[in-house]
């Protein structure tokens, strides 16, 4: 109790569970569908999400677009915005999980573009730079997340972020109804 306390809504579950199957479980009690489009994860969140038997009933499609080409062709993401801001922008983020969203039909798009490493970075933009988002109909919220490591360990703490996105969003959501 003192625990849940001091952590507040950083706490997911309780007992032997993980964000994945937690946040499966929440889009099937919802019925909720979800779209994921990846970049820099290049299908793990998707990936995540199929370990969940019975995920096929809200779990429209996952999608890795990983060039500038499939961002805009298959997401709808504008060339204006890739010109201006980059791939790797909360800009892009945004259009990326609306776009899935949109196309899928599904009730919520989730998104990931960055830069796993180990080379691609700038001073800029170094290796580790994620933005991940999650759109649902009614907004988008996108975060900014700047991790240091490997690249595989650049990749698992992108897909974990975005699931935990998604968890929050349908708490959010959850709680604006009551």
């Amino acid at each position: 109790a003192a625990l849940r306390e001091r952590l507040g809504n950083a706490v997911y579950a309780e007992g032997e569970t993980n964000m994945q199957t937690v946040v499966a479980q929440m889009l099937l009690e919802g019925k909720k569908t979800i779209a994921v489009a990846e970049s820099c994860t290049g299908g793990l969140v998707t990936s995540a999400l199929v370990e969940y038997p019975g995920i096929s009933e809200v779990l429209l499609e996952g999608c890795v677009t990983y060039t500038n080409e499939a961002k805009m062709h298959r997401l709808g993401v504008k060339a204006e915005t890739l010109d201006k801001y980059t791939a790797v922008s909360r800009e892009v983020a945004a259009e990326m999980a609306e776009g899935v969203a949109k196309t899928s039909g599904a009730a919520i798009g989730v998104s990931t573009t960055g830069i796993a490493g180990p080379g691609g970075g700038t001073e800029e933009k170094p290796v580790g730079l994620v933005y991940m988002a999650v759109a649902d109909g009614n907004d988008v919220h996108c975060v900014k997340h700047l991790f240091g490591g490997t690249r595989t360990e650049n990749k698992l703490r992108s897909a974990l972020t975005a699931i935990s996105m998604v968890i929050d969003k349908i708490k959010a959501r959850r709680n604006e109804e009551i």
